[in-house]
């Protein structure tokens, strides 16, 4: 499954990808129609496979990703580490400008486009973020509210291994995120600059919210069920599906 994914989100989009595509994006919503869950309930039939999930991910966090996130923080200055996370931020806003189309959101469509030329021209590809400061504050975006938009359900909770908590719906939404792109075109194919972007920023992220990661991963009595909640009430907050019902800082906030 692995290769499969990989080979359908690398080189030009011929007609044979858009129907692999098609036929994935159909299964998978057909699974997530198994179990559609309510603005406050949890739909998790996957439990026991998803803690294992969990189990991996949890050690790749504690072997590989922590480690790594506190030496770059000791490392690169931190102007330096929000220049990443500001160019990787600006890679994917043609990404949100697609999906503001298809969302039907024209208004945040021209929004996010400003944005991303006021910050690639004179934010110097988007290390820096004048955008912000003359008051374009754009909204990011992705197939999976796409889809939320079109009426799709959330469907079962998944916990994907690397990428983390997710739903069926925004499964879904990432494989078609990563095949439709427009940076996938506008970049040379061969480039990993945006792949290596995402990992810095990431790394940054973890290394800014050490407590909050810490105290959900490590500290909670049940961090499988406190990650979780915790994922489920920021997406339905994000998509004005249920209220925020919580103060505490959501590690999955950008």
């Amino acid at each position: 499954m692995v290769h499969a994914l990989f080979s359908l989100t690398t080189g030009p989009l011929g007609n044979d990808r858009v129907r692999v595509l098609s036929l994935f994006i159909v299964a998978l919503l057909g699974l997530t129609s198994c179990g559609i869950s309510s603005d406050q309930g949890i739909t998790d039939p996957h439990e026991p496979r998803n803690r294992v999930v969990h189990g991996f991910n949890v050690a790749l966090d504690k072997n590989i990703v922590r480690p790594l996130a506190i030496g770059e923080n000791h490392i690169i200055p931190p102007q330096v580490q929000q220049g990443v996370v500001n160019f990787s931020d600006n890679l994917e806003v043609p990404g949100s400008v697609v999906n503001d189309i298809l969302q039907l959101r024209l208004g945040k469509a021209v929004e996010n486009t400003t944005r991303f030329l006021i910050n690639t021209t004179i934010g110097i590809g988007g290390v820096f973020d004048p955008a912000k400061a003359a008051g374009v504050l754009g909204k990011p975006t992705d197939f999976g509210e796409t889809l939320h938009v079109w009426g799709v359900p959330e469907g079962n909770y998944i916990e994907l291994p690397v990428f983390g908590p997710s739903n069926g719906r925004d499964a879904v939404g990432k494989v078609v995120d990563m095949v439709l792109d427009p940076m996938r075109i506008i970049l040379p194919t061969k480039t990993q600059v945006p792949l290596w972007a995402k990992i810095g920023a990431k790394l940054s992220d973890r290394a800014r919210y050490l407590e909050t990661f810490d105290s959900v991963l490590y500290d909670s009595a049940d961090s499988y069920a406190q990650e979780r909640l915790l994922y489920l009430e920021h997406r339905r907050y994000n998509l004005g599906e249920a209220p925020s019902a919580d103060s505490f800082e959501d590690p999955y906030a950008k």
